[in-house]
């Protein structure tokens, strides 16, 4: 017994020494999430250290050079042009009341992301999923030369088998169609899917290709980008993924509230740019080069001013993140927020905090119920810090609400793929669109205030009713949030 009982303890020992230089040796990782995977490490012994491996480890150096080394197709030139114009006060930025702030806002996406400016898209708000994929399927069977799809999640339903039978029909007669799906969140999709489109000559990729599979050491990093590129003229790029889910079908979780654009115009061409750089980081032997058309010089004229702004664990610089805080310190009136996940990191925080405390209409919404429990408490948790500060807090109760959006003053705003929290800002591949235009704007204000007609406000006294477990499963939720 006695040595067993000191197998125990040398056991105990060398995990948690093995945990300190594990977690340690990766000088770039924030501290909150050092402690976060520390106690998971030391609370679970053994175990700990193999999800680490798994979830918590950094991609290397070697394929952050990879995903870097990816030139922007097609954009270079515009952006040097683009940043000469701003040093020299030329570049014809969108009208707003605040035009040296969004001078900044865009300076900011330009420098640190290479995101330009596109000047007179069109731009449509879709809301629900059966109005988003009736579109998109229109679009795509209008094709005459590519289509590019991109999806975190990629379901081989309804939805998913009536979208991929039109992809199949446009390569069968001759397009050039190319899917790229991330392996986690398509997981379940079968091993023979996209053979019918294969045998077509259409393309179909994980994420990473091959060397990203279910037992790879970086599956924690997940492309959970949604675009799909046709013809180098419309874009599609949101919230919605590809599932009957989406179009409200799952009964558990309702009606499905999501938030997506359809854009006309050279807005398209940056998506392209995204879309094709993710390709040839996933696609062994299948790279593609830059031709002139995939990048068709739109002449549409519209009202939206754009940029399209990408983030994810290749890059430290968060872009999307820094624009979220440079859009809440510019705002002088309102900020309205849609997240299902609402995890702020300690900058965010402070400055929604900032806000509200200085006498902006602050307001968030969220779900009524989680797709991911642990996740939705510490939501709630970080819910209750807002209301404290008094940011009003909506809980969405007509179904589950997807959406990803911010607008300030009626003035800017944001639609995309990141939600509000530490996940989509460092490990996740994101892409957001950020649009200057007043008109679309509002159009997203009315929206949103719609939703509250179908939400309930989230009070001190309902908090102050939450149980003793209720509240324990919250802060114990909240203490892993730096890696959920």
């Amino acid at each position: 017994m006695q040595i067993l009982t000191s197998l125990f303890w040398l056991f105990i020992f060398l995990n948690s020494a093995l945990a300190i230089f594990t977690v340690f040796r990766e000088k770039e990782r924030d501290i909150a999430a050092i402690w976060a995977w520390l106690l998971v490490i030391t609370m679970l012994p053994g175990v700990g250290i193999i999800i680490y491996l798994f979830l918590g480890r950094k991609i290397s150096r070697e394929n952050i050079f990879d995903i870097r080394a990816q030139k922007r197709i097609g954009m270079n030139q515009l952006v040097e042009a683009q940043k000469y114009l701003i040093e020299n006060e030329n570049l014809d930025i969108p009208e707003t009341r605040y035009l040296d702030t969004t001078m900044e806002l865009v300076s900011l996406f330009l420098e640190s992301n290479q995101a330009v400016l596109t000047k007179g898209n069109k731009v449509d708000i879709l809301i629900d999923g059966r109005d988003k994929f009736d579109k998109l399927i229109a679009d795509i069977q209008k094709a005459t030369h590519h289509i590019h799809v991109m999806y975190y999640i990629f379901k081989a339903d309804g939805i998913g088998t009536t979208l991929l039978r039109a992809l199949e029909e446009r390569a069968e007669n001759g397009v050039e169609v190319k899917v790229l799906y991330d392996p986690i969140g398509a997981r379940i999709l079968g091993k023979h899917f996209f053979d019918r489109l294969k045998s077509f000559g259409g393309q179909a990729e994980p994420f990473f290709g091959s060397k990203f599979h279910l037992l790879n050491l970086r599956l924690n990093y997940r492309n959970h980008r949604k675009i799909v590129v046709i013809d180098g003229t419309i874009g599609y790029t949101g919230g919605f993924n590809v599932g009957d889910d989406y179009l409200g079908l799952y009964e558990k979780m309702g009606y499905w509230r999501d938030t997506h654009l359809r854009i006309e115009g050279n807005g398209v061409l940056p998506l392209q740019t995204r879309f094709l750089m993710d390709w040839n980081a996933s696609a062994d032997q299948k790279t593609v080069e830059y031709k002139e058309s995939y990048f068709p010089v739109s002449s549409f004229k519209g009202s939206t001013d754009l940029q399209i702004v990408s983030s994810g664990p290749d890059n430290e610089v968060h872009a999307i993140k820094k624009g979220f805080l440079k859009m809440i310190s510019m705002a002088k009136e309102s900020v309205y927020i849609q997240s299902p996940y609402f995890i702020p990191d300690e900058a965010l925080m402070e400055t929604i905090k900032i806000a509200s405390l200085s006498g902006i209409d602050v307001k968030l919404m969220i779900p009524n119920k989680p797709d991911h429990p642990f996740i939705y408490r510490a939501t709630l948790s970080y819910a209750e810090d807002m209301i404290n500060s008094g940011v009003e807090v909506y809980i969405y109760d007509g179904g589950f609400i997807h959406a990803k959006t911010i607008v300030i003053d009626g003035e800017i705003l944001s639609v995309g793929t990141a939600n509000f929290d530490i996940r989509s800002f460092k490990l996740n591949f994101e892409v957001n669109t950020f649009m200057y235009d007043r008109s679309l704007a509002k159009q997203q204000v009315e929206i949103y205030h719609k939703d509250i007609e179908q939400s309930y406000l989230l009070t001190p006294e309902m908090i102050a009713d939450y149980s003793k477990w209720e509240r324990f499963k919250q802060q114990f939720s909240r203490l892993f949030s730096p890696i959920l």
